[in-house]
């Protein structure tokens, strides 16, 4: 099994966990959640993230508007007494992602094939059509990687 296909198989089977937690930020954001429920103030959590207060502000405001780096969050996260969690998890299993894309690509070659032989007079039926469908596909799924992704 080609190295790519047991990545995504690994991180599939480690999002399935991920998926299935809901995490909605909350409205002032998770810094100032966090610091609320544990009563700490500005000018104490500044004090332990080894900052000044008006950064606190700042910092919260940042994390709410998206514009805060990881290396601060998870700075912040420590300083709370707090694990930073970070992740991209994909809508559907890199699985799915990758056979949409070969469907995708070997539709476009398809078409592209189709075109060329109708004008050769040498259309294919609908049955030929789906065989070269799979063809295609498999031979994406198969090949490398960096051809699914390429544009046509």
């Amino acid at each position: 099994m080609p190295q790519a296909t047991l990545a995504r198989k690994n991180l599939d089977k480690r999002f399935a966990d991920l998926a299935r937690v809901e995490m909605t930020r909350p409205s002032k954001g998770w810094i100032r959640a966090i610091r609320d429920a544990l009563g700490i103030s500005a000018t104490q959590f500044a004090r332990r993230l080894g900052v000044k207060q008006p950064r606190i502000s700042a910092l919260e405001k940042a994390e709410i508007s998206g514009a805060v780096s990881i290396q601060t969050l998870r700075a912040a996260a420590e300083a709370l007494g707090c694990k930073f969690v970070y992740a991209i998890l994909p809508e559907t299993s890199l699985e799915d992602l990758v056979r949409v894309q070969a469907a995708k690509r070997a539709e476009q070659e398809l078409r592209r094939i189709h075109h060329t032989m109708t004008l050769e007079n040498q259309s294919l039926n609908s049955s030929d059509i789906a065989d070269e469908r799979q063809r295609l596909i498999n031979e994406l799924l198969n090949g490398s990687m960096r051809r699914l992704w390429e544009d046509p």
